[in-house]
């Protein structure tokens, strides 16, 4: 398969895109998941190359100059994410479909450059308080970085209206049933 389609998954942090996107490759055997690069700390559960590919600040602006990224952004401040050239192939290459759990502006970024073959969908959780609620459970940022996240969220929420569909994650099985229907309808055209 030299060109799949894309299927992305954004939204704020907390919002259970990461939950929704792992329910999707068990359920969906046509689908491979698109591992980010990242410049942020690996957290200890966290596996180079599975979870995400952890490189140095330096790697990563080395990479952007000979434009190996799709997409990137600096999501948060000195913390910089993004989608590799290769990665997209490798999966393509491999007769699969891509799969994306990714920041909202990165998803957009992909959509713009896909168009209609990528599916674009914004999972929007019940609240900004049961949001901050899953953040500030979750334990594994500091303060500052949780407080940024929550600005971040906030604003985030704001594009859910430029995405293809929005995904209501209210009831976490009624999401994961919905994001099957949504992804098989999208893949059988």
């Amino acid at each position: 398969m030299n060109k799949g389609k894309l299927i992305i998954f954004s939204a704020p942090s907390g919002a259970g895109k990461t939950t929704i996107v792992q329910h999707l490759l068990k359920k969906v055997p046509s689908l491979s998941f698109s591992i980010s690069a990242t410049t942020r700390e690996q957290r200890r559960d966290e596996v180079d190359g599975k979870d995400y590919y952890f490189i140095s600040k330096s790697d990563f602006l080395h990479k952007i100059a000979q434009k190996e990224f799709v997409e990137f952004e600096e999501v948060y401040s000195g913390t910089f994410y993004g989608t590799l050239r290769s990665e997209i192939q490798r999966i393509w290459a491999g007769g699969k479909h891509v799969i994306f759990d990714i920041d909202v502006e990165g998803g957009l970024h992909l959509k713009k450059k896909y168009g209609d073959n990528a599916l674009a969908i914004f999972v929007d959780p019940p609240s900004l308080e049961i949001l901050i609620k899953r953040l500030t459970s979750r334990g594994t940022d500091a303060p500052e970085k949780l407080a940024e996240r929550i600005k971040k969220a906030d604003k985030e929420l704001q594009y859910a209206d430029r995405f293809d569909v929005v995904l209501k994650n209210h009831d976490l099985k009624t999401a994961c049933a919905e994001a099957e229907k949504l992804v098989a309808d999208f893949l059988k055209d």
